[in-house]
């Protein structure tokens, strides 16, 4: 980042003596009375993009609520040196100035040091640390033994590699910053307790850290309710179900039940389909709506497939459903698939399968069927 602005040097310099005349208006008599502050800024302004390697534009973001005292540099120099000696590249340098532009002022030797030493220890070694950093700093503004040390280990206990935690975290960066004991340590002390297992838990900090974020109160309510419906912890959609419920409350849940019943489901099938595909009731109303109308008006499926194959109504239309189903209406047509052919199988194939089995199987009788499904960047698929 540091080679590209030195290149530009002659932009630069131009930008950054705009930058001195707007913020810096002085004559030989007179002094504003803001000359000081406004001095102050056009110099954090150059240090950020010199020093530290910002962007023009999120040097003057960061110089609005953050000043550099030109007389006292030393702090600031010692810090970047500081995490230049733990392999922060200029990037990482320059994005975690512009996410936490106090780092400037931070102690290094009392307080980022421990933390750092602690990660590094723990094998966060190489660019971990600074993907870490860079990735959410509040991790490194919280207590090393009150709250790094105890949601570290918890983590580690369930995620067992450190490129597993990184990549929980890059997903939910507050699971080493938010709350840690007062909700995210009880959310999975209460599923450990329902016997869910390790690798579960595992499943959802990685795929779903945020419903960890949820008040225990609404944790215990999602538990509760899994249980009146009879989907056990050792079941394959606990997890995915737990997250649905603990997103919605019980009138959002009431009014969803109410929309498939409004286009011919019972209650019963509801539920049925939910405990299949959990991912069911997290679709929009007015996706429900269209995707049922299609099924059931343009291409004949009866109510009863659609229910039986819920996933049906979580695919992308415009990239999968329209596309296969012109394919498959048009090899009907053909007479080169029964016409009483179970189209929700052929909806469900791997993008795979269904270039084989219904694409390239008949190109040489059909020209033309690779650009009736979607052309040649299907095949690159």
């Amino acid at each position: 980042m540091g080679t590209n602005i030195n290149g530009n040097l002659p932009v630069r310099n131009l930008l950054l003596s705009l930058i001195q005349k707007r913020f810096v208006k002085t004559s030989s008599t007179t002094r504003p009375p803001n000359a000081s502050s406004s001095s102050s800024s056009s110099f954090t302004v150059q240090y950020l993009i010199n020093s530290c390697g910002l962007p023009l534009q999120s040097a003057l973001s960061v110089s609005k609520k953050f000043q550099i005292d030109e007389n006292n540099l030393q702090k600031p120099q010692s810090v970047i040196q500081f995490l230049k000696s733990y392999d922060f590249q200029d990037a990482h340098v320059a994005k975690l100035i512009e996410k936490w532009p106090a780092v400037l002022r931070s102690r290094t030797e009392g307080n980022l040091k421990p933390k750092f030493d602690f990660f590094i220890k723990n094998g966060f070694v190489g660019q971990l640390l600074p993907q870490l950093a860079v990735l959410d700093p509040r991790i490194f503004r919280a207590s090393l033994h009150a709250h790094i040390k105890p949601c570290f280990e918890l983590l580690k206990r369930f995620l067992e590699s450190n490129e597993n935690i990184l990549a929980a975290l890059s997903r939910a960066p507050f699971l080493m910053s938010f709350s840690f004991n007062a909700t995210v340590r009880p959310n999975l002390d209460l599923l450990k307790k329902e016997g869910v297992t390790a690798d579960r838990v595992a499943k959802l900090l990685l795929s779903q850290p945020r419903s960890l974020q949820h008040s225990n109160d609404r944790m215990v309510y999602a538990v509760t309710y899994l249980k009146q419906l009879g989907i056990e912890p050792d079941k394959t959609m606990y997890i995915h179900a737990l997250t649905v419920i603990a997103r919605m409350n019980e009138s959002a849940w009431r009014k969803k039940i109410d929309m498939f019943k409004s286009v011919g489901w019972t209650e019963e099938e509801v539920l049925w389909a939910f405990k299949r595909f959990p991912c069911l009731l997290l679709s929009s109303e007015e996706k429900i709506r269209s995707m049922m109308d299609f099924f059931l008006n343009k291409m004949k499926l009866e109510r009863q497939t659609i229910v039986a194959n819920p996933a049906l109504l979580k695919y992308s239309f415009g990239n999968r459903i329209l596309p296969r189903c012109n394919v498959l209406e048009v090899l009907k047509s053909k007479k080169l698939i029964k016409g009483d052919t179970n189209i929700a199988t052929f909806l469900k194939l791997s993008e795979k399968d269904f270039m084989e089995r219904c694409v390239a199987k008949y190109e040489h009788k059909v020209p033309g069927l690779l650009e009736i499904y979607g052309g040649i960047d299907k095949r690159k698929r």
